[in-house]
């Protein structure tokens, strides 16, 4: 993430961004499955460094045994996904206000 011209973050920085990146995963999982199919759904966010910051997503998803045919695997790709295009968009506003 370094080509985006980052200020070195602050330890307040990392956490917000690990937050937001924890909330907008959480949130894409509930506009695909209803909280009443989930059964387990532990999403972690770890930001190492400060520059270059390494952000890693884990997803942990168990769905209720009504939900057989559906793609959990998919799911999760596209909930890491989710939280990077957020982790992104953060980064850039960060971006846009150091260099005011």
């Amino acid at each position: 993430m370094e080509e985006l011209g980052l200020p070195e973050l602050t330890s307040e920085q990392i956490e917000e961004l690990c937050a937001i990146v924890e909330e907008a995963a959480r949130k894409y999982v509930l506009s695909k499955v209803s909280s009443k199919r989930i059964e387990t759904l532990n999403i972690s966010v770890e930001a190492e460094g400060v520059k270059p910051v390494t952000l890693t997503v884990d997803v942990d998803i168990a769905l209720s045994p009504l939900m057989k045919d559906f793609d959990v695997q998919k799911l999760v790709k596209e909930t890491i996904k989710e939280g990077f295009k957020c982790a992104k968009k953060y980064l850039r506003e960060l971006t846009c206000h150091s260099q005011k």
